[in-house]
């Protein structure tokens, strides 16, 4: 029984890099050849040493002997100190790859029988009211289907795949290389494992044909920009009678004239005039649900002041829940005044100083005084 690698080198199966390594050169320094000249014992302790070293020290065949013993390096003609995938036994390292990281030694699959169809990707653009409600929309994909006259074997009717006799069926053919045996796609059949030898007249042997399909997609209402929606089983064919893959329709909103979307909530600015804004009074604002909100404002509303009006918003998507509506007002200043407005206006102003109709433009300069020692 082959020692262990970890007991050759004085070290604990959890020891580190560092460990290791200043294991390793305290061994190979006390038993290299050159201080034991003649000793036959020494000589073979250092091969020993080496590639317990060798294999110790790569984190990828490291775990291959954690998990497989000495025999995944070790094999037949191969003893200590020969090459690290001993193949002289017809032991294949590519095996302990596929077990361990799910695919041969070039990290692709095995299979050669039926392979899923790709997935597709469709960009749909919608309304915000149709995000609201929600609604059904028919899109047209383009995409490959199972053809009717093979149903996806590719052979024409009456005829049907033969096993590849360069494979044998496998889909991919091995070839040894000193120590190595690699396996690669079978060139003949392209790693489909079988060969037509009456292709379909219809999609010339590749089980599948372009076609246009037109599908009927249901949007939830609360859908926001980016949401992705997944038909299964409709996108393009699988090959060699392979199951079908998904498609993926993903929406955008198109950008809306009155309201801003901020998640659930939405955002509507209502321009009122300075003479509303001043006295108050009320403005009715339409919402998403085809209503009229009725917003009232009071007397000295400011220019940005909002006013939230609970549940107007969004529907949460998959909720009975739904945002809020914020009316936020923006006071118009007059243009193109007549004589008389402007003369109005200024009798207005002169009759206001000093008695706090604008309070905040005189607080602020009531601090810009102070700031330069004003009276």
């Amino acid at each position: 029984m082959a020692q262990d690698f970890y007991e050759l080198l004085g070290v604990g199966r959890g020891a580190n890099a560092d460990e290791i390594k200043k294991a390793y050169r305290k061994l190979a320094m006390q038993f290299h050849p050159d201080r034991n000249p003649g000793d036959k014992a020494a000589e073979k302790k250092f091969k020993e040493i080496n590639h317990a070293y060798d294999i110790l020290k790569d984190d990828q065949k490291r775990a291959a002997y954690d998990r497989y013993g000495a025999a995944a390096f070790e094999g037949g003609a191969n003893g200590p100190g020969a090459g690290p995938f001993g193949g002289a036994a017809g032991f294949d390292f590519s095996d302990i790859f596929e077990q361990m990281f799910g695919g041969d030694m070039a990290g692709r699959a095995r299979s050669s029988g039926p392979a899923r169809g790709n997935d597709l990707r469709y960009n749909l653009e919608i309304s915000l009211e149709e995000a609201f409600s929600g609604s059904d929309a028919s899109i047209r994909v383009p995409s490959s289907v199972t053809c009717d006259a093979c149903h996806g074997s590719g052979a024409e009717p009456g005829s049907r795949p033969v096993n590849c006799p360069t494979c044998h069926g496998r889909g991919r053919v091995r070839m040894q290389q000193g120590f190595f045996t690699i396996e690669r796609t079978c060139p003949a059949c392209h790693g489909a494992g079988q060969k037509i030898e009456k292709p379909c007249r219809t999609c010339h042997g590749a089980g599948r044909v372009r076609k246009d399909k037109t599908l009927n997609v249901k949007i939830p209402s609360g859908v926001e920009d980016g949401t992705r929606i997944r038909l299964a089983g409709e996108g393009e064919a699988g090959a060699r009678s392979g199951p079908p893959g998904d498609l993926y329709v993903f929406l955008s909103v198109r950008k809306h004239r009155l309201y801003e979307r901020d998640g659930a909530d939405l955002l509507c600015r209502v321009p009122i005039s300075m003479v509303q804004a001043a006295l108050g009074g009320a403005v009715e604002v339409p919402t998403l649900d085809g209503k009229m909100a009725r917003v009232s404002i009071p007397a000295g509303t400011q220019a940005g002041h909002q006013f939230r009006l609970r549940g107007k918003g969004m529907p949460v998507l998959r909720s009975a829940q739904k945002g809020d509506l914020y009316i936020e007002v923006l006071v118009e200043t007059p243009v193109n005044l007549t004589a008389r407005q402007k003369e109005l206006l200024k009798e207005f102003e002169a009759a206001g100083k000093g008695n706090g109709t604008s309070p905040e433009s005189e607080g602020f300069f009531n601090k810009v005084k102070e700031m330069f020692g004003g009276d």
